[in-house]
């Protein structure tokens, strides 16, 4: 079940509708310094962060307590970062990053949603020590083995969508 390869909408001509809050936040970060840069594509980067979403991902399988929502975020966010450097993509700041996933068409709503409650759990568990209830496991699997499926695609469209954006800026 968690091998279904995502449909391959690459080569699909559509225009993907940003609500104005999205975009308005994309736009922050393509002006921040250490928020969205458009650079060339790495293969070598892509694979060793997706290489370390899997080792984080075996961490977090092995834990529990506090820690466990920790390495899960940073399961998912190394996932989230192999298909950005693919796709030519660098952001330094997490919500940059994380807001990225409305370009990517393989990304549904529920994805943006785990990330949001990953990241929240993240924050509360290592900022504020608050004891978090994690239960997650699967979807947090679920959201690795998906990075990879989509890492297979073409996703050079990821860039072009980012180029938009900053074109408008100017």
């Amino acid at each position: 079940m968690g091998n279904e390869k995502p449909e391959d909408t690459s080569k699909k001509i559509e225009k993907i509708e940003l609500k104005p809050e999205i975009l308005g936040k994309l736009k922050w970060c393509l002006n921040k310094e250490k928020g969205i840069k458009v650079t060339p594509p790495n293969e070598n980067l892509s694979s060793e962060y997706i290489k370390e979403a899997d080792e984080t991902l075996g961490i977090m399988m092995s834990i529990k307590g506090k820690w466990k929502a920790i390495t899960a975020y940073y399961a998912c966010y190394n996932a989230l970062y192999a298909i950005l450097m693919k796709a030519g993509i660098k952001s330094e700041i997490h919500e940059c990053s994380i807001g990225l996933m409305n370009l990517i068409k393989e990304f549904g709503r529920e994805d943006i949603l785990l990330f949001v409650f990953l990241k929240k759990a993240r924050i509360d568990a290592q900022y504020y020590l608050k004891e978090v209830v994690f239960n997650k496991d699967n979807e947090v699997k679920k959201f690795v083995n998906k990075c990879k499926q989509i890492l297979l695609l073409d996703i050079s469209y990821i860039q072009e969508e980012v180029k938009k954006i900053q074109n408008e800026e100017k």
